[in-house]
């Protein structure tokens, strides 16, 4: 008997040198960490294989459970006029709801016109802009699509708008103080926005409310309409390819986009986010009538306008009269609806991670620190303990790696946010600095333009006084000529008529002077002689 009894000593040592496992914790711990009674029946089988796992690490399958449409929700519905400058912005207490579905859109009526609408706008409570298309205010004018921005608990909101040819959207302000909007009477807030602080669009049809998806400035909302719901954060959007992108920081607070055109973008989404736990990777075309003509994976349709009449603009303190809500509901597709399979689990029932190379267990079958030893050993019963508390602290190190793994990828998530916004502020900086340079270049140019005409400009105006001054005083020459010509005219008039005068004071002077000589010479004649 004492040599079976050394023998099964020995062997408990050889297995536990061969287990590499660490040295055996303290022994009030080991007290404590042992099980009550050893010798309990093992739990039924149907409890072993029910245990829920607690918190799955990322790698692990998700907990998939029965998608919950949302409930029936009212929606105001308006056309909308928008205005021909960037609004001011509002900041509003609640994220806007997931998307709604309009109908297709129809082809364009002509290359001008824009697809405008389809978007959440702020009317004192989130309304439904229904899409239409609508041809530019002025030629060469352009839409921009709405700015929805994450910022602290609110939501910072800027409505689509037409803006000119040079005209460039400038975004608020970090630093920029704005006065939280008043919603109408009556309204309940919703949610605030849940997920990273920034530009974002609203989630897709069918998502949870308040969740919203990070995305690039001037993308169009629509573009989450071909994608599945989302129930947890996670779901992003980036730019595949941007051409003609200026963008210029025209003070410390603003920064402004000039002729950005995102032809596509790109959509992920870990299945852990996701309503039917698919994970997400797809292009899309960023172009808003495009995007609103995808196929929704659940279709929230909008409804109609019950009022034909556009509103105006939103103003603070100038209310409008806004039509009667609609209820809507949610039409879910069948795989959503039915529960899908689990992933296979990567834990034991007990809720830790099976060791590796350890044999699986059944259900029904007790955990080796539940097994009884053999004869009551009291070597196996320490061992048992042992093991008992190296599964407890395997359990607590891999919770502990799983915390650790969280808080890394939350880190990685927020320096990958941060070089993000690294990258796109240099950007920012360095078309900033090309774009003073071509204004800069722009306004030489002009001026020298302008120079240049002023001094041509000057040049004829003395041309045109130059010529003035000649034909003035050539004028004056040949007046004084003439009248020079005139008066040498009178002169010799005079001069002639005088000589005519005295010709004649002469000639009668000679015939009076002859007349006297003939009396005198007839009176000597007749005289007689003495």
């Amino acid at each position: 008997m004492r040599v079976i009894i050394a023998l099964m000593v020995a062997a408990g040592a050889l297995c536990a040198c061969n287990s590499q496992t660490p040295p055996p914790p303290p022994p009030e711990q080991a007290a404590s960490s042992a099980p009550a009674d050893q010798t309990a029946a093992p739990p039924p089988a149907d409890q072993t294989a029910q245990a829920p796992a607690e918190n799955p690490p990322a790698e692990s399958g998700v907990s998939e459970e029965t998608y919950t449409p949302p409930p029936p929700q009212q929606v105001v519905s308006v056309y909308q006029d928008p205005p021909d400058s960037q609004p001011p912005p509002e900041e509003i207490g609640w994220a806007p709801p997931p998307m709604l579905v309009d109908p297709p859109p129809p082809p364009p009526p002509g290359p001008q016109y824009a697809w405008t609408g389809g978007y959440w706008g702020w009317y004192g409570n989130w309304v439904w802009i229904h899409g239409r298309w609508l041809p530019p205010p002025q030629p060469g004018y352009r839409w921009f699509p709405p700015y929805y921005d994450h910022r602290g608990p609110h939501v910072v909101f800027v409505g689509g708008f037409w803006g000119g040819p040079r005209v460039s959207f400038v975004a608020p302000g970090i630093g920029l103080s704005l006065t939280l909007a008043v919603p109408l009477p009556g309204v309940m807030p919703g949610p605030p926005p849940m997920g990273p602080e920034g530009v974002f669009v609203p989630p897709p049809p069918g998502s949870r409310f308040g969740l919203i998806v990070p995305a690039p400035i001037g993308t169009p909302p629509a573009v989450v309409l071909g994608a599945p719901p989302v129930v947890a954060e996670g779901m992003r959007i980036s730019n595949t390819n941007i051409r003609n992108t200026n963008i210029t920081n025209t003070t410390i607070n603003n920064t402004t986009i000039n002729n950005t055109t995102i032809n596509n973008v790109t959509i992920v989404a870990p299945a852990s986010a996701t309503a039917n736990h698919v994970a997400v990777s797809t292009t899309v075309p960023a172009v808003a009538h495009l995007a609103a003509a995808q196929t929704p994976v659940v279709r929230v349709p909008a409804p109609s306008p019950t009022v034909a009449k556009p509103l105006p603009p939103y103003a603070p303190g100038r209310p409008v009269s806004l039509p009667p809500p609609a209820v809507v509901h949610a039409e879910v597709p069948a795989e959503l609806q039915r529960p899908r399979a689990a992933a296979p689990a990567m834990r034991e029932a007990g809720g830790a991670p099976a060791a590796r190379g350890a044999p699986a267990m059944r259900p029904g079958e007790p955990s080796p620190a539940g097994r009884p030893a053999p004869g009551g050993n009291a070597a196996e019963e320490r061992a048992a303990q042992q093991r008992a508390a190296q599964e407890q602290q395997q359990r607590a190190a891999q919770e502990q790696r799983q915390r650790a793994a969280q808080e890394a990828k939350a880190k990685r998530n927020a320096a990958q946010a941060a070089a993000e916004r690294g990258k796109q502020q240099q950007e920012a900086a360095a078309e900033a600095k090309r774009n003073a340079a071509q204004a800069a270049a722009e306004r030489g140019k002009q001026q020298q333009e302008a120079a240049a005409e002023a001094k041509r400009n000057a040049a004829q105006a003395a041309a045109e006084r130059s010529k003035q001054q000649q034909e003035a005083a050539a004028e004056a020459k040949r007046k004084s000529q003439e009248q020079a010509q005139e008066q040498a005219e009178e002169r010799s008039k005079q001069q002639a008529a005088a000589a005519a005068e005295a010709k004649e004071k002469a000639a009668q002077a000679a015939a009076a002077k002859k007349a006297a000589d003939e009396k005198r010479k007839e009176a000597q004649e007749h005289k007689p002689p003495q």
